[in-house]
């Protein structure tokens, strides 16, 4: 369980606003600026928390109203304040303790507090969407399953290798027999946060169970390898089938298809190799990060983010439709 820094909750968390963090007119009542998103927090300011902010300032439909950590010399709450965001010290219990309940938090934190988090939150209506590999919620591969999104309140984000991979290893089984499956992600230790490295045993469990849940095939292999190379390795993940039925075409074409649909909201998704020979289908995909507040070579933080902020952009429109809301 996660521990708390000092003492017990207060009535009120102890939260640092930034100037003009959040806009309000003379009332206190959000300006137009903020009007018709959803608002929201991430709690966790490690490398992905950092990354998260700049994605979720840039939403059409999310309002970032609070990053949460544990310690206000930490890197990422840093830069966080930087951009003049408001900032809290105290992790959950800053959310918990807000005047308003959220309505998305992003959980950046490590697989072992998930649990307590989506706990706390559960009674607020708040959507969850964990960027741990925990496996308690409800996985989401938005390209496959994104009607899903807004029948859950605790959506997995599965992992960086499973949000690489499935979409393309779910439309090869779809269309022919695979009877195994093997998926190798490489990372470059840089990139490769401490919540992550607490968490390596959850990440391969999480993303092999992922791989079996969306391909219905059972015998599946997840490797994960930490790069201590320099220059760093970009972000890669290599995908072995075996199937006597798989042939050039169609993996060829469907991986292409899935590639384009991925790179709508993560642009740095590229196919490097794509083979069939044999009843052997082995696709190496890369993915690059959008530079913004991490390296390029950082994908598997870009990819893992930038789905998460396209499942609550999916949520926010949702939702912002079924009140007669209109969206762009």
């Amino acid at each position: 369980m996660s521990r708390r820094v000092e003492g017990q909750a207060s009535a009120q968390p102890n939260i640092v606003k930034a100037h003009e963090a959040v806009p309000t007119d003379k009332e206190g009542n959000l300006s137009m600026k903020t009007a018709g998103r959803l608002s929201v927090s991430v709690l966790g300011a490690g490398l992905i928390g950092i990354d998260l902010t700049t994605k979720i300032m840039r939403s059409d439909y999310l309002d970032l109203r609070l990053v949460a950590g544990r310690d206000a010399a930490t890197p990422g709450l840093r830069q966080a304040a930087q951009l003049g965001l408001p900032i809290a010290t105290e992790g959950i219990h800053s959310l918990i303790g807000a005047e308003d309940p959220f309505d998305v938090v992003f959980d950046a934190t490590n697989a072992t507090s998930h649990a307590e988090h989506a706990e706390k939150l559960s009674a607020s209506g708040t959507m969850l969407i964990d960027l741990t590999p925990s496996k308690l919620g409800h996985m989401v591969i938005p390209t496959v399953n994104r009607a899903d999104i807004h029948a859950h309140r605790d959506l997995s984000m599965v992992s960086c290798g499973g949000q690489a991979s499935i979409p393309i290893l779910h439309a090869i089984t779809r269309a022919r027999r695979v009877d195994y499956i093997e998926v190798v992600t490489t990372a470059a230790t840089l990139s490769v946060g401490r919540g992550t490295r607490l968490n390596l045993d959850e990440y391969v469990e999480t993303t092999q169970e992922a791989v079996r849940d969306f391909t219905g095939v059972k015998d599946v292999k997840a490797i994960l390898n930490i790069s201590p190379a320099r220059p760093p390795a970009t972000f890669r993940v290599a995908m072995t089938l075996l199937g006597d039925e798989l042939t050039e075409d169609p993996v060829r074409p469907l991986v292409m298809e899935v590639a384009n649909d991925l790179r709508a909201f993560a642009d740095g998704f590229e196919v490097k190799a794509c083979t069939v020979n044999d009843g052997k289908a082995f696709v190496a995909v890369e993915v690059a990060s959008s530079g913004d507040r991490i390296p390029r070579y950082a994908g598997n933080l870009d990819i893992i983010n930038s789905v998460a902020v396209h499942v609550a952009e999916c949520y926010a429109v949702d939702r912002l439709e079924m009140a007669g809301v209109e969206t762009l």
